[in-house]
């Protein structure tokens, strides 16, 4: 059996500037996690140990933000929490007492050393509920053999998109024999509780100081857990939300059953390494109830086109064909005027991807072809046959084909909708209105994908002519293809010509001006020294969009990148092997939404995207 791991040890973890740049993510099943730093240190608004999903799994609570591990030995009361403060002062100071972080298998575990005393900390989430479990066991001893452990309760109730502070009303926190409910929304639990209540002022997240956002907040410390342990003997605490009066199993069940269930999530992936395990433990991250997809932790929800991009590596290469059919079902029945809703964090479904639908029609192709599953081909042979002909006639925001020059052209005022949809300000960054080269790929692609599943020799020739009109529009030979029908800007999007199977360029040699855009961890969305180039994605909400599709890299365009190659008989050897490395670099065990155009390409965005790691799964399947 495969199994990934990273160790860091006391020089990493000692260090915030190294340890609290690395986070690992623990999700529930359903878009709630546990997430954090190496070091134990929050830099996020979003990091905390059970942070709870709405109905929608974008809509997000932080609840029990820490556990504060403090030890008495030898009759020093030594405090291993670690939080930085709106003063400047980093205190206590426990992460230099840790000797290591390991994660093994998909769970994160901490070891502490004072002298002689050695403690460690597990932890798991109870998979299909909002359910956390921490386990802390005392190792060594050191010369007493006995040690007071205490883990004190730092609480909150809010958006995890905002802050809370003590200007307004501390959380309603009710005691219980065994902990205490916080808001009525969630329940820890523990043995030897002592109640508290006091605000602890002034918590700094570094993180969010970067991304240009408020970066302070206030917690509630609501109360200790106490326990004398001797070696080998363990404090385990719950915390969960939903039915307060039904708690999880005890949380060493809670833990030990985590880890069988994400062995069998690996051997169901049939990896051919200990990588390939990695990257099928992170991307069952993704994958919650319904079945959904979150498109990234910690911020974002459900997201259809990240969704069926993400749908062959996260599905057909991890052996869940099964729950990939119910999903691509349930997308199907959500097919209005040929339209897919891209996302529904806000409660309302908003049509307004022009590429979505068209990725959807892929996603079921790919499942056909490598599942063999006619019967979900026949069943949503309806939903694709609408959004062709939605297409054809014209439908939302312009959508429609051209009858002039045989292309798919899209825009409306304001928008912005290819998957380059930053817009600030009420204007999109990159506007591609008119014809743009990947929508036009995907509808050639689209139109042979149905022509096969239907049998339909008609839709074949229409695919046949597109395929001229495609070729006559893009192909300016100035740097391949046209982007955009009038912009001949070297990006990223052509690749998608040359590497979807039914494309219009496939087995055709990509221009070689494309490996200009290649770094190690994937490709830049624009050409170092084109007009707009932004080699850093970084600073305040406006800059970081500016910046987004203007040269940042995003690592799940390697995936296209490595078919297109391939296709065109091309060599891939070590292009990953700079998102292999990257593994260990950022959010532990997964990819990055994005990463600086410059190098040496500083990792940004979500540490844990969907389309990023799906996209390196499944490159690396094909031999890339």
């Amino acid at each position: 059996m495969y199994a990934w791991q990273v160790t860091f040890g006391s020089q990493v973890c000692g260090d915030l500037a190294a340890g609290g740049a690395r986070e690992w993510l623990v999700p529930d099943g359903c878009g709630g996690y546990a997430m954090g730093t190496v070091s134990g240190l929050r830099t996020r608004r979003y990091h905390g140990l059970l942070v709870v999903s709405g109905v929608q799994p974008g809509v997000r609570h932080v609840g029990l933000a820490a556990l504060d591990p403090v030890i008495e030995v030898d009759g020093a009361r030594i405090r291993l929490g670690v939080h930085e403060w709106a003063s400047g002062s980093v205190s206590p100071a426990g992460h230099e007492y840790l000797e290591s972080f390991r994660m093994v298998g998909g769970l994160p575990r901490w070891r502490w050393r004072v002298g002689g005393v050695v403690l460690e900390r597990e932890l798991a989430m109870d998979h299909g509920r909002p359910a956390l479990a921490v386990v802390h066991r005392l190792l060594a001893g050191g010369s007493g053999g006995r040690v007071r452990l205490g883990l004190e309760i730092l609480a909150t109730w809010r958006d995890a998109h905002g802050e809370r502070y003590a200007s307004g009303p501390p959380p309603r926190v009710t005691p219980t024999a065994d902990g205490v409910v916080v808001e009525d929304a969630y329940r820890v639990a523990g043995p030897g509780f002592t109640p508290a209540g006091e605000w602890y002022h002034g918590v700094h997240l570094r993180e969010e100081r970067e991304r240009g956002l408020a970066a302070t907040e206030d917690l509630w410390y609501a109360g200790r857990f106490a326990a004398d342990l001797e070696v080998g003997e363990a404090l385990p605490v719950l915390a969960w939300a939903g039915d307060l009066g039904s708690p999880p199993p005890p949380a060493e069940v809670v833990v030990e059953a985590a880890a069988r269930r994400l062995a069998s999530v690996v051997e169901a992936a049939k990896p051919a390494d200990d990588v390939d395990a990695a990257l099928a433990v992170a991307a069952d991250a993704f994958v919650v109830r319904g079945p959904d997809v979150v498109a990234g932790y910690p911020w974002f929800g459900a997201w259809s086109r990240d969704t069926m991009i993400a749908y062959e590596g996260l599905f057909l290469a991890t052996g869940r064909a099964a729950e990939g059919a119910s999903l691509l079902r349930r997308y199907g029945s959500a097919v209005r005027d040929g339209m897919l809703p891209n996302t529904t964090d806000s409660g309302a479904a908003v049509y307004n991807s022009v590429d979505a639908p068209l990725w959807f029609v892929h996603a079921v192709g790919r499942h056909v072809a490598v599942a063999g599953d006619t019967d979900l081909a026949d069943a949503l042979l309806p939903a694709l046959s609408d959004i062709v002909r939605a297409y054809t006639g014209g439908t939302r925001y312009g959508i429609r084909v051209d009858p002039a020059s045989g292309l798919v052209v899209a825009g409306a005022s304001g928008h912005a909708l290819t998957w380059m949809d930053a817009v600030v300000d009420g204007e999109p960054v990159t506007p591609r209105a008119g014809a743009a080269v990947d929508i036009n790929a995907l509808w050639v692609n689209a139109l042979g994908t149905v022509a096969d599943l239907a049998a339909d020799p008609s839709l074949g020739n229409r695919q046949v002519e597109a395929v001229a009109s495609f070729r006559r529009a893009f192909a300016t030979g100035h740097s391949g293809l046209s982007d955009v029908v009038g912009d001949d800007s070297l990006r990223p999007n052509q690749l998608l010509a040359y590497s979807l199977p039914c494309g219009p360029m496939h087995c055709l040699e990509p221009a070689a001006t494309l490996d200009s855009l290649l770094t190690p961890l994937g490709l830049r969305t624009l050409a170092p020294g084109a007009p707009g180039y932004t080699g850093r994605h970084g600073g305040g909400p406006a800059s970081r969009d500016r910046a987004y599709h203007q040269g940042t890299v995003w690592p799940w365009l390697i995936g296209p990148y490595v078919d297109a190659r391939k296709a065109a008989g091309l060599p891939v050897d070590g292009v990953l092997d700079g998102l292999v490395a990257h593994l260990s670099e950022y959010g532990i065990g997964s990819i990055s939404e994005t990463a600086d155009g410059d190098p040496p390409h500083r990792a940004t965005g979500c540490p844990f995207q969907a389309w990023s790691v799906a996209e390196v799964l499944r490159a690396r399947r094909l031999g890339g």
